[in-house]
């Protein structure tokens, strides 16, 4: 592999034809179309009937992820006033644009559910059983449970001039009743809110002796049903479900807050209630009634949705896991584990490890963790987290290793997404434990995967190092497709050293010579290659760049690679959910080709790989090619240093993942994705079940 120091200087931005609004796919609107072809997987007869309901109920919860923080960043564009994206739509043309794909989205998903999924559901002894199928023995039990166990947690609202309308929480299940009648203090009837807990279960399991096969109700049919036993004396015209997305991305100043941690517990109590964003409600709701919820919620028309069924039906993914059927689900997979992993120290001495999760269990990871914590040779531990999961062996190993007498630093991102509570509450048990923790770094999250042990051998200390384009999360990396390399290489071990410097003392710029990090080399390095690549092209020789991301919308790099393919550089782009760049467009993008592979992981390596003329570069890293992570996050991008190992790496995560016929989506000029199939004289292939077979 060539030096980075024999780079080209990065050019002067691209003529203005580059940027030319008509070359960019809007961001969301791309990120929208990933949840359709999630959604495919739930059509599809081939996959397995569980797991296609748990690929409906993935499309349900990105899409409320989606109105969480896309839509109310566009919401917040508009509001500010703030300049338009490379694809020139406005905040408002992007908001009425996101409306219609939505719905549609959304009409797809209760189809998927009411016509296919259900019904299957049902022939396999699976009943999801709506109000109106209920038997009479069936309808008596659940009045019961509803009297015992469901009304008496109930607070029914009725709203008048003492009465506002209450606060509703964020994506929580609530019923707008219809009210005839005169209460017990002469007050006519006329609306009411029934607000669900969160205590009270989503989803009934019915008693057996009441029907064949499994049968569940869902909450929201019951409230439904059995409403008027919370109006006595009134009559009820009508009850309609209804639920309220808001914008869940928490706003803390860094510059202006003293202490981050205190300032995010802040901002939670309030994250449940802040500005909506979309209105979900049963679609035979009387207009003025969702007059009524629109003009409460400051919401316009474009930001209703009509459903027709539960208006949370992704808790319907509850039964993939309280219902025992093996048949109906993907046949378990049992991922290679390291030969000798119990003495790992001995195996990273003698040679670098490479693991492709899930397909390598992430069990050698927590080995490097677990050995360190109890290996009276080893002096210090240093690790970044960003998502770590409950009951995190890792973090008991952390801790274990603090309590052993280890110098222990640990980088907690306060604020990945979501998380947040969570990591706040895993920052409090290690510093209980005696662990040194740091928050990162003011304006940049730190999102990069790293691990560094500092090992005594003999008269020096050598270096261990874990680097990763996943997170230290078990669940995720049975779940998710990454890359991890575990080396003592004393280059990349100095590299990483100076990384922890830099995140726990706010050292300067450090100068590192394998790793690219953003925001200082990442961005520019590869804006580099990608130039080092378009020369190359223009000598007359063979060019080429593959790239797997997870994203791609950072414009001067989506410009270099246009830039690259007029000069005839040969682009590969695995790209699985949004993509702006616009591929195969006629003089810009004619040799760039984007595919997004979805199957039973979520793809989640990230791989940058360099022709180079023969001297190929190939990278794995923390980080896709978005404005935030380049510019804005602390990442890395790490080299496979070991040729036999960087050519693994090519073989199973680009190559087999380009030679995929059943599970890609290639990306047209018009933005649209088309299913690929394999030729009649081509032979099926799926990345996937080639890396389970032992690829």
């Amino acid at each position: 592999m060539s030096s980075p120091g024999s780079l080209p200087v990065v050019p002067q931005p691209d003529s203005d034809s580059l940027r030319d609004p008509a070359l960019y796919i809007n961001r969301e609107l791309s990120q929208l179309d990933f949840n359709f072809r999630v959604l495919a997987q739930a059509l599809d007869p081939q996959v397995p009937l569980l797991e296609r309901l748990r690929f409906m109920c993935i499309s349900c919860t990105n899409l409320d992820e989606f109105f969480e923080i896309r839509a109310a960043a566009v919401r917040h564009a508009q509001e500010f006033g703030l300049p338009p994206a490379p694809d020139g739509m406005s905040p408002q043309a992007i908001l009425t644009a996101i409306h219609d794909r939505a719905a549609e989205l959304v009409d797809q998903q209760y189809r998927c559910w009411n016509e296919v999924l259900r019904p299957a559901l049902q022939d396999a002894g699976i009943g999801v059983l709506g109000r109106h199928s209920w038997n009479h023995r069936q309808k008596r039990w659940l009045r019961a449970y509803f009297r015992n166990e469901i009304m008496p947690v109930l607070s029914p609202l009725g709203l008048d001039p003492v009465h506002p309308f209450p606060k509703i929480l964020n994506k929580s299940l609530n019923i707008v009743v219809v009210l005839k009648g005169v209460d017990a203090f002469g007050r006519s009837g006329h609306l009411a809110i029934v607000r669900a807990p969160r205590s009270l279960p989503r989803i009934i399991e019915l008693p057996e002796s009441l029907g064949e096969g499994r049968n569940f109700v869902f909450l929201s049919s019951m409230l439904s049903a059995f409403v008027d036993e919370l109006f006595p004396g009134m009559e009820v015209e009508g009850a309609y479900q209804f639920r309220v997305t808001r914008n869940s991305e928490l706003v803390v100043d860094e510059e202006e807050v003293e202490n981050l941690a205190l300032a995010l517990r802040d901002e939670l109590v309030d994250r449940g209630y802040r500005p909506a964003v979309r209105l979900e409600i049963a679609q035979d709701t009387p207009r003025d009634i969702v007059r009524t919820l629109l003009q409460n919620f400051g919401l316009t028309e474009n930001a209703v949705y009509y459903i027709d069924g539960p208006v949370n039906l992704n808790r319907v993914i509850q039964l993939y896991d309280v219902v025992p059927r093996p048949d109906l689900k993907y046949p378990p997979m049992t991922p290679r584990t390291l030969r000798d992993s119990d003495g790992i120290f001995d195996i990273v001495a003698r040679q670098d490890v490479l693991l492709h999760h899930p397909f390598d269990a992430f069990t050698a990871v927590l080995d490097v963790i677990k050995q360190a914590a109890t290996d009276p040779n080893v002096l210090a531990i240093k690790q970044t987290l960003y998502r770590t999961g409950k009951d995190s062996l890792i973090v008991e190993a952390l801790i274990q290793a603090a309590r052993n007498g280890k110098d222990v630093t640990v980088v907690v991102e306060l604020r990945a997404r979501f998380d947040e509570e969570a990591n706040l509450g895993l920052a409090d048990r290690l510093q209980e434990a005696g662990v040194q923790v740091v928050y990162g770094v003011v304006g940049f999250k730190t999102h990069a995967k790293m691990l560094l042990i500092v090992r005594r051998e003999g008269r020096k200390l050598r270096r261990y190092v874990h680097l990763g384009t996943g997170n230290y999360h078990s669940g995720t990396a049975r779940a998710y497709t990454d890359i991890s390399l575990i080396t003592a290489d004393a280059d990349i071990g100095n590299d990483v050293h100076l990384l922890f410097q830099q995140l726990s003392g706010l050292a300067s710029k450090a100068k590192l010579k394998h790793l690219l990090q953003s925001p200082f080399t990442l961005h520019t390095g590869v804006l580099k290659r990608i130039e080092r690549e378009k020369a190359i092209a223009e000598s007359g020789r063979p060019a080429r760049i593959i790239a797997k991301m997870n994203a791609l919308n950072e414009p001067q790099v989506v410009r270099a690679l246009y830039a690259a393919s007029q000069a005839g550089v040969q682009i590969d782009l695995i790209v699985r959910g949004a993509c702006t760049l616009r591929p195969g467009v006629p003089g810009v993008s004619d040799n760039i080709r984007v595919r997004s592979i979805v199957g039973r992981f979520l793809e989640h390596s990230r791989v940058y790989w360099f022709g180079n003329a023969g001297a190929p570069e190939l990278y794995c890293a923390s980080a896709d090619w978005l404005e935030r992570n380049l510019l804005r996050r602390v990442e890395t991008a790490f080299p496979i240093l070991d040729p036999a190992l960087a050519r693994r790496v090519y073989r199973e995560v680009l190559q087999n993942y380009l030679d995929d016929n059943l599970n890609a989506w290639e990306l047209q000029a018009d933005g649209r994705y088309v299913k690929l199939a394999p030729a009649h004289d081509e032979a099926p292939h799926s990345a996937q079940m080639g890396l389970m077979q032992g690829l």
